[in-house]
């Protein structure tokens, strides 16, 4: 069980590393992927309104539970986070604040269909490893133009770093930053447990965390 004591505990201390990188203003998305409803419960409770979830299954099953049960006064903002399947976004479009993963056209019409005018970030594939999501770098252009046609509202865009040290995903950092600044967009969703330090230094708006907030995840 999860308390809300621990998790704040945790937030503290997560604070104070983006504090020292010059990360004051960075929004936290605490990431609830594997934990169960006490994660979130403990979450809200602790301060952070921002939940990211990378099964839609999953996400639809905690907003379910919330929306009917005593927690339902701590309703989050749900960030969809993961690989996001066409087939999927019908199910969750009333109840996802932000679709962070958006990275080829036909996810940006089909989410245009169901949310109409809904908040997006575009993908990138910043480390060039496949599997992972992400357009290429040189696709971006046009997909956040592609999203802007079909009436999305495109608010910046989103990368995983590449494995290995923290240093080793600044480079691709450094290229979502560029980017995003070449094409006017303000939110910048990058960095993890890990390498938040780096992808603060390099501009991040928003990081993602899991483990450093809720500890080593379930088997």
């Amino acid at each position: 069980m999860i308390s809300p004591a621990e998790v704040a505990d945790r937030l503290g201390a997560l604070r104070e590393r983006l504090s020292r990188a010059g990360g004051d203003q960075v929004q936290v998305v605490a990431v609830t992927k594997g934990f169960g409803l006490d994660a979130v419960a403990a979450a809200r409770e602790a301060g952070l309104t921002d939940l990211g979830e990378n099964y839609a299954q999953d996400l639809l099953a905690k907003a379910t539970e919330l929306s009917a049960g005593s927690e339902s006064g701590l309703q989050p903002r749900w960030h969809f986070i993961g690989r996001l399947q066409r087939n999927k976004i019908r199910k969750i479009a009333d109840v996802v604040h932000l679709w962070q993963s958006v990275d080829r056209p036909e996810l940006a019409a089909e989410i245009a269909k169901r949310a109409p005018g809904a908040r997006v970030l575009v993908q990138v594939d910043v480390a060039g490893i496949g599997g992972r999501g992400g357009c290429a770098p040189d696709d971006t252009a046009g997909l956040v133009g592609r999203s802007r046609e079909v009436g999305l509202e495109v608010a910046g865009l989103m990368a995983v770093g590449a494995p290995g040290s923290p240093e080793d995903a600044r480079p691709g950092f450094r290229l979502l930053a560029s980017q995003a600044q070449d094409l006017g967009l303000a939110e910048l969703s990058m960095g993890m447990t890990a390498d938040m330090e780096v992808a603060v230094e390099e501009g991040a708006t928003m990081v993602r965390v899991g483990t450093a907030l809720f500890g080593p995840r379930p088997r």
